[in-house]
């Protein structure tokens, strides 16, 4: 990548704030809302689980804001006549099996329901005991 493509290339939703990210995550939703889920959403069950409220697991919306970034790249006609292909083998597969994994993001959600989780703790480094 070039320097100009680096530059001209979408911040990850994560490095966003206030209206910045409201507005990324408004083009994420439809793209989620009237492409993804219309075609790759598959049936929720307890292996599969979706959470109805994904913008409210940041790991969802982080994984799904890259997925997405990775759409637009190599569905464009640039990417070339295999793009798409590489795009569901290297991106909505992986992506997918771990969004929808019993133990991902979505673990405890269910159709219709959302389940708030418990992020693991961490001590700052500077509280570290004997430093």
């Amino acid at each position: 990548m070039t320097t100009a493509e680096a530059q001209s290339a979408p911040p990850f939703i994560l490095y966003l704030d206030g209206q910045e990210y409201a507005d990324e995550m408004t083009g994420l939703s439809v793209w989620v809302s009237d492409l993804l889920l219309p075609v790759y959403g598959r049936e929720v069950t307890s292996q599969q689980p979706w959470c109805p409220r994904w913008w409210e697991h940041l790991e969802a919306v982080a994984r799904l804001h890259g997925l997405w970034l990775a759409w637009q790249e190599h569905t464009d006609p640039a990417a070339g006549a295999s793009g798409p292909a590489v795009w569901h083998r290297d991106h909505l597969g992986p992506v997918l099996a771990e969004l929808r994994s019993p133990s991902g993001p979505f673990a405890g959600c269910k159709e219709g329901g959302h389940r708030a989780k418990t992020a693991p703790f961490a001590e700052p480094y500077d509280k570290h005991p004997g430093l």
